[in-house]
């Protein structure tokens, strides 16, 4: 409650002409910190929590891939999901069936298969 003593008037500009340096600087200080701590609170609101959102989205998206399902690597390799083991992926690609393994870091988009 005593910030608001102190902020409402000066921000009004009615703030008592008596008042000792004091009062006044404390004031002035919890405006300074404001102007410092407001536009950290909207950066982290407008940049960090979108971002946080969109690796929880896409980490769940690769959790949840099983085998048949095609995946796209950060690579740029495309192939069909053949075995799965704790952090890895095996998967094949082409024609020939070339089969590579990689950890699930490296996977960038996994695609389902259209039921029909």
């Amino acid at each position: 409650m005593n910030f608001l003593n102190y902020i409402l008037p000066v921000l009004a500009g009615t703030a008592d002409p008596n008042a000792t340096g004091a009062e006044l600087q404390g004031a002035y200080s919890w405006i300074q910190m404001l102007v410092i701590l407001l536009p950290l609170a909207l950066m982290y609101v407008i940049l960090i929590v979108p971002q946080r959102r969109k690796e929880k989205k896409q980490r769940e998206k690769i959790d949840s891939a099983i085998v048949g399902d095609q995946i796209v690597t950060i690579g740029g390799m495309v192939g069909k999901i053949v075995n799965i083991k704790d952090d890895e992926v095996t998967f094949e690609t082409s024609i020939e069936r070339s089969k590579v393994t990689i950890k699930k870091w490296a996977i960038k988009d996994v695609i389902k298969p259209i039921e029909s």
